[in-house]
């Protein structure tokens, strides 16, 4: 299908595109274009005009500062694979590899897939794990938006009309004081490059006696909007999943022992559980809502389990 009719605009900096959005009446950001082309195809979206930032400098960086990884508005999948900051995230590469084909990632922006509101697009699950700040610039300057209070429904975000999503950051690991973590994406597909059946994002923080301090679960494609699966994440937090070795291990096995503590395979089962519970799946080709959830479930527990495996490559030394 052709697109209807609008006007485009291709601003060479960030205060003329934002001015641009003042002035435009029915504007619509577009960045790398592969959320807001398919859409105008198909009619999906109509507006009047297109501000097409891709030529706004500066806009392209990916570097950690301030205790944050910084991911510009205009940084592609392929610039996110391909850097070697984003070493410590493994979660973000494996949810840049699983989005459509390398044709597509050469183009499509990660600020992009966030911004389009899409509950079926793969980041903003990984983001809500990450707790991430979404960084949103407007007329009035920048304001930093929490991912919990950024996704309001399909296709909704906490954009304000003016406002363009300028960067990404995304705290630091865990590290200090003998902690380590880990972080996985993985994601069902009827075939390569296709929106996911399901998605699960887990990312997990421990201690050194390999308790879980913070946890983080996002679910792609399971609602209307990206899910926080908070019920997993209180399952997590505070459980023991990580033997520490040494004697601190033999303490902990014999004290498991002794009052009856639910061990690991127990802990992983309830939370991937409480994961399914948070979901509100539509029945489609995909799948069924029972199937979908069972989906959900399977995935949030191979999910924890690789991350799992992910942070022991950083676990101290028991003694």
């Amino acid at each position: 299908m052709i697109p209807p009719p609008f006007d485009y605009h291709a601003p060479g900096s960030l205060e003329e595109a934002l001015s641009l959005l003042g002035e435009l009446d029915d504007a619509k950001v577009m960045s790398g274009g592969q959320s807001l082309l398919p859409m105008l195809k198909l009619r999906l979206a109509t507006p009047a005009n297109i501000v097409d930032i891709g030529r706004v400098p500066g806009l392209d960086s990916i570097s950690e500062e301030g205790g944050h990884l910084r991911i510009g508005a205009l940084v592609t999948e392929t610039a996110l694979e391909e850097s070697a900051v984003v070493a410590e995230h493994p979660i973000l590469l494996d949810t840049a590899k699983v989005i459509a084909d390398p044709l597509v990632r050469n183009r499509a922006t990660i600020c992009g897939n966030v911004a389009h509101g899409d509950p079926a697009n793969d980041h903003p699950a990984t983001m809500i794990a990450l707790r991430a700040q979404m960084v949103a610039t407007g007329p009035d300057g920048e304001r930093s938006i929490g991912v919990d209070d950024f996704f309001h429904g399909l296709f909704m975000t906490a954009l304000e009309p003016g406002e363009i999503l300028t960067e990404i950051r995304i705290p630091a690991p865990g590290g200090g004081d003998g902690s380590h973590s880990g972080g996985a994406y993985l994601k069902l597909e009827r075939k390569v490059g296709d929106y996911a059946v399901a998605g699960v994002a887990v990312q997990l923080t421990l201690d050194g006696n390999g308790k879980v301090s913070q946890a983080g679960v996002g679910l792609t494609n399971l609602g209307m909007a990206p899910i926080r699966a908070s019920g997993a994440e209180e399952v997590l937090t505070g459980a023991t999943l990580m033997d520490p070795g040494g004697l601190r291990g033999a303490f902990r096995r014999v004290r498991d022992a002794i009052t009856r503590a639910p061990d690991a395979d127990d802990v992983i089962a309830a939370a991937s559980q409480a994961a399914a519970d948070a979901t509100d799946p539509v029945a489609d080709r995909r799948g069924s809502v029972e199937y979908k959830r069972n989906m959900a479930r399977v995935l949030t527990g191979r999910a924890i389990r690789k991350a799992l495996s992910r942070a022991s490559a950083h676990t101290p030394a028991g003694g």
